[in-house]
Protein backbone atom coordinates (compact mmCIF):
# COMPACT_ATOMS: atom_id res chain seq x y z
CA UNK A 1 0.00 0.00 0.00
CA UNK A 2 2.57 3.06 0.44
CA UNK A 3 3.65 2.15 -3.01
CA UNK A 4 0.07 3.07 -4.40
CA UNK A 5 0.23 5.88 -1.96
CA UNK A 6 3.22 7.54 -2.61
CA UNK A 7 2.02 7.08 -6.55
CA UNK A 8 -1.55 8.64 -5.59
CA UNK A 9 0.30 11.66 -4.01
CA UNK A 10 2.92 11.83 -6.91
CA UNK A 11 0.07 11.67 -9.72
CA UNK A 12 -2.03 14.32 -7.75
CA UNK A 13 1.61 17.19 -7.71
CA UNK A 14 2.13 16.73 -11.09
CA UNK A 15 -1.58 16.86 -12.50
CA UNK A 16 -2.20 20.62 -10.00
CA UNK A 17 1.11 21.36 -11.37
CA UNK A 18 -0.03 20.72 -15.11
CA UNK A 19 -3.52 22.69 -14.64
CA UNK A 20 -1.69 25.88 -14.02
CA UNK A 21 1.16 25.40 -16.61
CA UNK A 22 -1.68 25.16 -19.11
CA UNK A 23 -3.35 28.50 -18.37
CA UNK A 24 -0.11 29.71 -19.13
CA UNK A 25 0.22 28.36 -22.08
CA UNK A 26 -3.07 29.21 -23.18
CA UNK A 27 -2.48 32.93 -23.23
CA UNK A 28 -1.61 32.54 -26.61
CA UNK A 29 -2.62 29.08 -28.29
CA UNK A 30 -6.21 27.64 -27.93
CA UNK A 31 -7.16 24.82 -25.74
CA UNK A 32 -7.75 22.21 -29.35
CA UNK A 33 -4.30 23.65 -30.52
CA UNK A 34 -2.99 23.06 -27.11
CA UNK A 35 -4.07 19.43 -26.80
CA UNK A 36 -2.48 18.72 -30.25
CA UNK A 37 0.96 19.89 -28.63
CA UNK A 38 0.74 18.84 -24.78
CA UNK A 39 -0.21 14.93 -25.47
CA UNK A 40 2.19 14.31 -28.70
CA UNK A 41 5.23 15.85 -26.61
CA UNK A 42 4.62 13.24 -23.76
CA UNK A 43 4.54 10.89 -26.43
CA UNK A 44 7.63 11.77 -27.89
CA UNK A 45 9.51 12.22 -25.01
CA UNK A 46 8.42 8.52 -23.84
CA UNK A 47 9.16 6.75 -26.89
CA UNK A 48 12.75 8.44 -27.00
CA UNK A 49 12.86 6.80 -23.10
CA UNK A 50 11.43 3.77 -24.40
CA UNK A 51 14.24 1.33 -25.09
CA UNK A 52 15.74 2.14 -21.60
CA UNK A 53 12.40 2.22 -19.43
CA UNK A 54 10.87 -0.68 -21.17
CA UNK A 55 13.75 -3.17 -21.15
CA UNK A 56 12.57 -6.21 -19.23
CA UNK A 57 8.85 -5.09 -19.30
CA UNK A 58 7.09 -8.42 -20.99
CA UNK A 59 4.27 -8.34 -23.46
CA UNK A 60 1.07 -9.50 -23.09
CA UNK A 61 -1.14 -8.81 -26.03
CA UNK A 62 -4.35 -9.74 -24.57
CA UNK A 63 -4.57 -6.32 -22.68
CA UNK A 64 -3.64 -4.27 -25.76
CA UNK A 65 -7.23 -3.46 -26.75
CA UNK A 66 -8.30 -2.25 -23.07
CA UNK A 67 -5.44 0.29 -23.07
CA UNK A 68 -5.92 1.33 -26.59
CA UNK A 69 -9.59 2.01 -25.80
CA UNK A 70 -8.61 3.96 -22.87
CA UNK A 71 -6.29 5.85 -25.02
CA UNK A 72 -9.22 7.34 -27.04
CA UNK A 73 -10.73 9.09 -24.03
CA UNK A 74 -7.87 9.38 -21.75
CA UNK A 75 -5.94 11.56 -21.76
CA UNK A 76 -7.11 12.97 -26.07
CA UNK A 77 -10.72 14.16 -24.35
CA UNK A 78 -9.80 15.02 -20.86
CA UNK A 79 -7.19 17.37 -21.89
CA UNK A 80 -9.66 18.98 -24.15
CA UNK A 81 -12.45 19.45 -21.79
CA UNK A 82 -9.48 20.49 -19.08
CA UNK A 83 -8.19 22.80 -21.22
CA UNK A 84 -11.89 24.46 -22.57
CA UNK A 85 -12.59 24.46 -18.93
CA UNK A 86 -9.56 26.11 -17.91
CA UNK A 87 -10.07 29.05 -20.54
CA UNK A 88 -13.73 29.29 -19.41
CA UNK A 89 -13.68 28.91 -15.89
CA UNK A 90 -9.54 29.11 -14.93
CA UNK A 91 -7.52 27.06 -13.46
CA UNK A 92 -8.89 27.00 -9.45
CA UNK A 93 -12.80 25.83 -10.64
CA UNK A 94 -10.91 23.43 -13.28
CA UNK A 95 -9.48 21.77 -10.63
CA UNK A 96 -11.72 22.12 -7.77
CA UNK A 97 -15.12 20.57 -9.49
CA UNK A 98 -12.71 18.29 -11.37
CA UNK A 99 -12.33 16.69 -8.11
CA UNK A 100 -15.13 15.41 -8.22
CA UNK A 101 -13.56 12.15 -9.80
CA UNK A 102 -13.34 10.34 -7.16
CA UNK A 103 -17.03 10.22 -6.61
CA UNK A 104 -17.07 8.07 -9.73
CA UNK A 105 -14.17 6.33 -9.40
CA UNK A 106 -14.81 4.88 -5.84
CA UNK A 107 -18.60 4.33 -7.27
CA UNK A 108 -17.17 2.04 -10.71
CA UNK A 109 -14.74 0.77 -8.24
CA UNK A 110 -17.56 -0.89 -5.89
CA UNK A 111 -20.06 -1.84 -8.95
CA UNK A 112 -17.67 -3.19 -11.23
CA UNK A 113 -14.95 -4.32 -9.42
CA UNK A 114 -16.31 -5.11 -6.64
CA UNK A 115 -13.79 -3.49 -4.27
CA UNK A 116 -14.52 -2.83 -0.64
CA UNK A 117 -15.71 0.26 0.81
CA UNK A 118 -15.53 1.53 4.47
CA UNK A 119 -17.06 3.54 5.96
CA UNK A 120 -14.64 5.61 7.38
CA UNK A 121 -13.18 5.77 3.63
CA UNK A 122 -16.09 6.84 2.43
CA UNK A 123 -16.29 9.79 4.96
CA UNK A 124 -12.94 10.77 4.26
CA UNK A 125 -14.04 10.37 0.34
CA UNK A 126 -16.91 13.00 1.01
CA UNK A 127 -14.95 15.37 3.61
CA UNK A 128 -12.15 15.56 0.85
CA UNK A 129 -14.62 16.66 -1.64
CA UNK A 130 -16.26 18.72 0.69
CA UNK A 131 -12.88 20.89 1.20
CA UNK A 132 -12.22 21.29 -2.66
CA UNK A 133 -16.01 22.70 -2.89
CA UNK A 134 -15.16 25.47 -0.10
CA UNK A 135 -12.07 26.11 -1.88
CA UNK A 136 -14.27 26.12 -5.27
CA UNK A 137 -16.57 29.39 -3.69
CA UNK A 138 -13.49 31.65 -3.59
CA UNK A 139 -13.07 32.31 -7.36
CA UNK A 140 -10.70 35.27 -7.09
CA UNK A 141 -13.05 38.42 -9.54
CA UNK A 142 -10.39 38.37 -12.00
CA UNK A 143 -10.88 35.13 -13.17
CA UNK A 144 -13.43 36.63 -15.18
CA UNK A 145 -17.49 36.05 -15.83
CA UNK A 146 -18.69 32.98 -17.18
CA UNK A 147 -21.16 30.83 -18.08
CA UNK A 148 -23.07 28.37 -16.26
CA UNK A 149 -23.29 25.50 -19.04
CA UNK A 150 -19.10 26.01 -18.75
CA UNK A 151 -19.35 23.86 -15.45
CA UNK A 152 -20.19 21.10 -17.69
CA UNK A 153 -16.55 21.14 -19.03
CA UNK A 154 -15.28 20.32 -15.65
CA UNK A 155 -17.70 18.01 -14.64
CA UNK A 156 -17.23 15.86 -18.10
CA UNK A 157 -13.74 15.89 -17.33
CA UNK A 158 -14.44 14.87 -13.74
CA UNK A 159 -16.51 11.72 -15.43
CA UNK A 160 -13.63 10.85 -17.63
CA UNK A 161 -10.96 10.71 -15.11
CA UNK A 162 -13.06 8.78 -12.66
CA UNK A 163 -14.31 6.01 -15.20
CA UNK A 164 -10.41 5.52 -16.40
CA UNK A 165 -9.06 4.50 -13.48
CA UNK A 166 -11.70 1.14 -12.71
CA UNK A 167 -10.73 0.67 -16.62
CA UNK A 168 -7.20 0.34 -16.24
CA UNK A 169 -7.14 -1.98 -13.59
CA UNK A 170 -8.91 -4.15 -15.24
CA UNK A 171 -6.30 -3.90 -17.87
CA UNK A 172 -3.38 -3.87 -15.48
CA UNK A 173 -5.06 -6.96 -14.59
CA UNK A 174 -4.04 -8.88 -17.82
CA UNK A 175 -0.76 -6.71 -18.29
CA UNK A 176 0.73 -5.57 -15.54
CA UNK A 177 2.74 -2.88 -16.53
CA UNK A 178 2.05 0.55 -16.04
CA UNK A 179 4.68 1.71 -18.46
CA UNK A 180 3.24 0.10 -20.99
CA UNK A 181 0.08 0.57 -20.50
CA UNK A 182 0.92 4.32 -20.04
CA UNK A 183 2.63 4.57 -23.63
CA UNK A 184 -0.24 2.84 -25.41
CA UNK A 185 -2.62 5.08 -23.98
CA UNK A 186 -0.83 7.65 -24.52
CA UNK A 187 0.35 6.82 -28.38
CA UNK A 188 -3.57 6.63 -29.15
CA UNK A 189 -4.31 9.62 -27.50
CA UNK A 190 -1.66 11.94 -29.65
CA UNK A 191 -3.54 10.01 -32.95
CA UNK A 192 -6.92 11.48 -31.54
CA UNK A 193 -5.41 15.12 -31.01
CA UNK A 194 -3.64 15.35 -33.71
CA UNK A 195 -6.63 13.92 -35.93
CA UNK A 196 -8.73 16.75 -34.57
CA UNK A 197 -5.87 19.37 -35.14
CA UNK A 198 -5.32 17.85 -38.94
CA UNK A 199 -9.42 18.01 -39.57
CA UNK A 200 -9.55 21.83 -37.67
CA UNK A 201 -6.12 23.63 -39.07
CA UNK A 202 -5.39 21.78 -42.15
CA UNK A 203 -1.86 20.59 -40.61
CA UNK A 204 -0.61 18.11 -37.66
CA UNK A 205 1.73 20.81 -37.02
CA UNK A 206 0.14 23.71 -34.58
CA UNK A 207 1.01 27.24 -35.72
CA UNK A 208 1.76 28.84 -32.34
CA UNK A 209 4.01 31.47 -30.50
CA UNK A 210 7.25 29.77 -29.55
CA UNK A 211 6.38 30.64 -25.40
CA UNK A 212 2.46 29.10 -25.83
CA UNK A 213 4.53 25.79 -27.35
CA UNK A 214 6.67 25.74 -24.91
CA UNK A 215 4.27 25.83 -22.05
CA UNK A 216 2.10 23.19 -23.62
CA UNK A 217 4.82 21.01 -23.96
CA UNK A 218 5.66 21.17 -20.05
CA UNK A 219 1.87 21.00 -19.51
CA UNK A 220 1.83 18.01 -21.49
CA UNK A 221 5.10 16.56 -19.70
CA UNK A 222 3.45 16.99 -16.22
CA UNK A 223 0.16 15.32 -17.11
CA UNK A 224 1.67 12.75 -18.73
CA UNK A 225 4.05 11.73 -15.42
CA UNK A 226 0.84 11.97 -13.65
CA UNK A 227 -1.08 9.69 -15.83
CA UNK A 228 1.91 7.04 -15.34
CA UNK A 229 2.07 7.57 -11.37
CA UNK A 230 -2.20 7.24 -11.52
CA UNK A 231 -1.34 3.82 -13.24
CA UNK A 232 1.11 2.65 -10.55
CA UNK A 233 -0.92 3.87 -8.02
CA UNK A 234 -3.93 1.87 -9.41
CA UNK A 235 -1.06 -1.35 -10.24
CA UNK A 236 -0.57 -1.39 -6.54
CA UNK A 237 -3.36 -0.60 -4.69
CA UNK A 238 -7.30 -0.63 -4.27
CA UNK A 239 -9.02 2.84 -6.18
CA UNK A 240 -11.01 3.22 -3.21
CA UNK A 241 -7.52 4.21 -1.25
CA UNK A 242 -6.19 5.82 -4.73
CA UNK A 243 -8.97 8.12 -5.99
CA UNK A 244 -8.83 9.91 -2.95
CA UNK A 245 -5.43 10.58 -2.36
CA UNK A 246 -4.89 11.69 -6.42
CA UNK A 247 -7.86 14.01 -6.11
CA UNK A 248 -5.85 16.36 -3.79
CA UNK A 249 -4.46 17.91 -6.72
CA UNK A 250 -6.62 20.87 -6.42
CA UNK A 251 -4.41 21.95 -3.35
CA UNK A 252 -1.33 22.20 -5.46
CA UNK A 253 -3.16 24.29 -7.98
CA UNK A 254 -4.29 27.05 -5.61
CA UNK A 255 -0.52 26.86 -4.06
CA UNK A 256 1.03 27.36 -7.86
CA UNK A 257 -1.62 29.85 -8.80
CA UNK A 258 -1.00 32.01 -6.11
CA UNK A 259 2.80 31.93 -7.06
CA UNK A 260 2.55 31.70 -10.61
CA UNK A 261 -0.34 33.18 -11.82
CA UNK A 262 -0.36 36.47 -9.53
CA UNK A 263 -4.73 36.67 -9.38
CA UNK A 264 -5.58 33.47 -6.88
CA UNK A 265 -5.67 35.55 -2.87
CA UNK A 266 -5.24 32.83 -0.26
CA UNK A 267 -8.20 33.31 2.06
CA UNK A 268 -9.24 32.23 5.45
CA UNK A 269 -11.95 29.89 3.52
CA UNK A 270 -9.59 28.63 0.71
CA UNK A 271 -7.33 27.58 4.57
CA UNK A 272 -10.38 26.11 5.33
CA UNK A 273 -11.25 24.13 3.11
CA UNK A 274 -7.41 23.10 2.18
CA UNK A 275 -8.11 21.75 6.18
CA UNK A 276 -11.18 19.78 5.54
CA UNK A 277 -9.62 18.12 2.36
CA UNK A 278 -6.79 16.98 4.73
CA UNK A 279 -8.75 15.44 6.91
CA UNK A 280 -10.59 13.86 4.55
CA UNK A 281 -7.57 12.53 3.00
CA UNK A 282 -6.53 11.48 6.43
CA UNK A 283 -9.48 9.44 7.22
CA UNK A 284 -9.09 7.44 3.86
CA UNK A 285 -5.25 6.82 4.80
CA UNK A 286 -6.40 5.34 8.60
CA UNK A 287 -9.49 3.50 7.67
Amino acid sequence: MTAAIAYAFASAIFLGAGVVLAQLGLRTVEPLSGAAISVPSFTLLFLVLSPLILHGEPVVWRGLPIFMAIGLFFPASLTLLTFASNRALGPVITSTLGNLAPLFAVTAAVVLLHEPLAPQQLIGLVVAVAGAAIITVTRPRDLGHWRSWALLLPLASALVRGIVPPIAKLGLAIWPSPLWGCLIGYIMSSIVVLTVQRIRKGSFMVQAPREGRFWFAMTGISNGLSALSLFAAVRNGPITLVAPLAAIYPLVTVAMSAMMLKHVEITARIVAGTLLTVIGVALVLIA
